[in-house]
């Protein structure tokens, strides 16, 4: 079996203000950093990450002196016009009025759809995977985003979710594990063993 932690990276000015932050590529805010240092994950073999600073920032305060590896996959779904927005500056917007009604579901205005975005992340996540089987990795952390641990968590968790249940708050994640057999064999899945929900 191998053991997985899926970590929400912590915490950026545009979480704080509820901004849709998906490509925007900035950096931890002080009290991001304040709750992660209070936080205490047990050290894996590996640690992957999304390319974004916020996620490499997290797994430095996280897994000090762990070399991290990057898999682009991984990364947040480009929220195009509503990027680095949130509900109260798109009020009144006729498109996001439509993707609220679409319960989402709509592609994001000059960004990406939410199957690209999945399909995206379900191939890094796989990518990650196989490179923990070929290493003979036991343990590793993915420190990532929200919609990326809800895209993986959907499509894979052994227990019947929708995206938005499987949502996370920053610093925050799931402990996973997979039999590696199994998934070599296309047969995927992913055991939830815990959850730390918040930072």
């Amino acid at each position: 079996m191998i053991k997985l932690w899926l970590i929400r990276h912590g915490m950026t000015e545009g979480n704080k203000k509820a901004r849709y932050i998906g490509v925007t590529d900035e950096p931890l805010c002080p009290e991001g950093i304040e709750v992660l240092r209070k936080m205490d994950y047990p050290g894996p073999d590996a640690v992957y990450v999304s390319p974004l600073k916020r996620c490499v920032q997290t797994a430095a305060i996280l897994f000090p002196g762990e070399p991290v590896h990057i898999i682009e996959e991984l990364s947040e779904c480009d929220f195009g016009e509503f990027e680095n927005k949130n509900y109260k500056e798109l009020d009144g917007n006729a498109d996001y009025q439509a993707w609220v009604d679409s319960n989402g579901m709509l592609p994001f205005p000059g960004g990406e759809s939410r199957e690209e975005a999945k399909r995206r992340n379900l191939t890094g996540f796989d990518k990650a995977v196989t490179r923990c089987i070929r290493r003979g990795i036991s343990q590793a952390a993915l420190v990532i985003h929200g919609g990326t641990i809800m895209n993986i968590m959907e499509e894979y968790a052994q227990i019947p979710r929708s995206f938005y249940e499987w949502h996370v708050k920053n610093g925050g994640g799931y402990e996973v594990e997979l039999d590696e057999n199994l998934w070599q064999k296309n047969r995927k899945e992913l055991i939830l063993k815990s959850s730390v929900m918040e930072g």
